[in-house]
């Protein structure tokens, strides 16, 4: 028995929280009884496992668990999960997490999701805040597409002033 979080079983299942709690209460979902935060409730794995939006392999189960452990490596990897199968708004719910932790990936990834409008309203605006700061950290592909969009606006500027 692995127990998780609500929120993580809403994103692996793509119900509402309402939804989970509808279930739990009327007894088609478990509610894990050892886990350390008694006050949160976390559900049993199992309990949800044949209901999950994509297939994932046994040892997804510890990527999992890490991620709702607030381990931010985690949450990214699970997000490039997500989003390798279009499931954007389960995606974008593990990439906040990790970009609140300071993990540039998850950074550049959120960024390209405000530039795609995956998962989130397309917004330019926010797209490049999150790219810039995933280059601000050193996140060597954020750091080139900066480079790449000073070089187009030097170009612009020069053009503007002949």
């Amino acid at each position: 028995m692995h127990p998780i979080s609500l929120q993580a079983a809403a994103t692996l299942t793509e119900w509402s929280l309402s939804t989970l709690r509808r279930r739990l209460a009327d007894g088609s979902l478990r509610c894990a009884s050892n886990h350390q935060d008694k006050n949160k409730v976390m559900i049993c794995f199992d309990s949800i496992k044949n209901d999950m939006c994509i297939a994932f392999e046994d040892d997804d189960i510890k990527l999992i668990q890490s991620a709702d452990a607030g381990d931010a490596r985690a949450q990214n990897d699970l997000a490039v999960l997500f989003l390798e199968h279009h499931k954007y708004q389960s995606a974008i719910y593990w990439l906040e997490l990790a970009t609140k932790q300071g993990f540039a990936d998850a950074m550049h990834l959120l960024g390209r999701c405000y530039l795609k409008g995956q998962g989130v309203a397309k917004d330019n605006n926010l797209a490049m805040m999150w790219i810039a700061k995933a280059a601000s950290l050193g996140h060597p592909i954020a750091l080139a597409q900066i480079k790449s969009i000073r070089l187009l606006n030097d170009d612009e500027i020069e053009n503007r002033v002949d």
